[in-house]
């Protein structure tokens, strides 16, 4: 199979703008959050104790249906050289990723964590007519309750921070690198050298300043259009927070890979 690297980290963290400048490369396949996270969670949920013929499944065997799973999947990208696979959940399976693919490497997007909330609280407010997905189309609540519940452990913020939080101080750090998301809307050829660097490729010229990526269909279907939206150029925006003070400062100390005397074990971080 082709060389496999992975996207994970936070949300609303610019892992989609990264996989589109990426996917430019015409060696490179890498998208949105796939399926591929889910199918190797429903396969390992399958072939575990709760099947009561899991006794004749051995764990060479495991590896090698995950395996098999992987190549299946991406069997249309044999002109691919490099594959990226997008998912939150694979900073909660940096010793699964180690054992099934050993030379692959971990980026994971990361983002001042006030702003990933305000980041959606703007996406809710300016899809008054589409209840999301993001809160089981709920309508009911208010700024409060859905920052508590993106935050709370199995949030969509909350289970990606407590992943990267896992992948940052475990024993797999050296296929780890951060990049931060104003890193990549500020100095996106500078971030895009970093990354082919740290996967061992030779790096590709791309356009900053024209990207094409289209996920409409795929953000309406779950009643958030906009979620994976991208401008066509790399660039900074300024605006004003929509939270109100006390929920914007609640999450102002959550950036840990800003601090140097945290990084216990010297994380590359862009």
């Amino acid at each position: 199979m082709q060389k496999l690297h992975f996207i994970s980290g936070l949300p609303r963290s610019g892992s989609t703008l990264l996989a589109a400048l990426l996917r430019q490369n015409p060696r490179v396949q890498a998208g949105m959050s796939g399926p591929m996270f889910g199918l190797v969670k429903g396969m390992l949920e399958g072939m575990s104790a709760k099947n009561e013929y899991s006794v004749f499944i051995s764990d060479d065997q495991r590896k090698k249906m995950l395996t098999g799973l992987f190549e299946s999947y991406y069997e249309n990208q044999a002109d691919k050289q490099v594959i990226f696979d997008t998912s939150r959940g694979w900073c909660a399976q940096m010793p699964l990723i180690a054992d099934l693919y050993p030379e692959s490497k971990v980026i994971a997007c990361v983002r001042d964590v006030s702003w990933i909330v305000d980041s959606v609280e703007s996406l809710v407010q300016r899809n008054i007519f589409s209840p999301s997905s993001i809160f089981n189309y709920d309508l009911g609540g208010t700024v409060y309750t859905r920052s508590d519940g993106v935050a709370n452990g199995t949030g969509m913020l909350g289970y990606a921070y407590n992943a990267l939080k896992e992948a940052f101080y475990g024993a797999h750090t050296k296929r780890l690198m951060l990049v931060q998301y104003e890193s990549l809307v500020t100095k996106p050829v500078q971030v895009l050298k970093t990354v082919y660097d740290f996967i061992d490729e030779p790096y590709f010229a791309h356009e900053v300043k024209k990207i094409e990526f289209d996920a409409s269909d795929f953000d309406k279907k779950s009643g958030t259009p906009g979620l994976h939206a991208i401008r066509p150029a790399v660039s900074a925006s300024k605006r004003e927070t929509i939270l109100p003070p006390d929920v914007f400062n609640r999450f102002r100390n959550d950036a840990f890979w800003l601090k140097p005397e945290l990084n216990l074990h010297s994380v590359k971080i862009i």
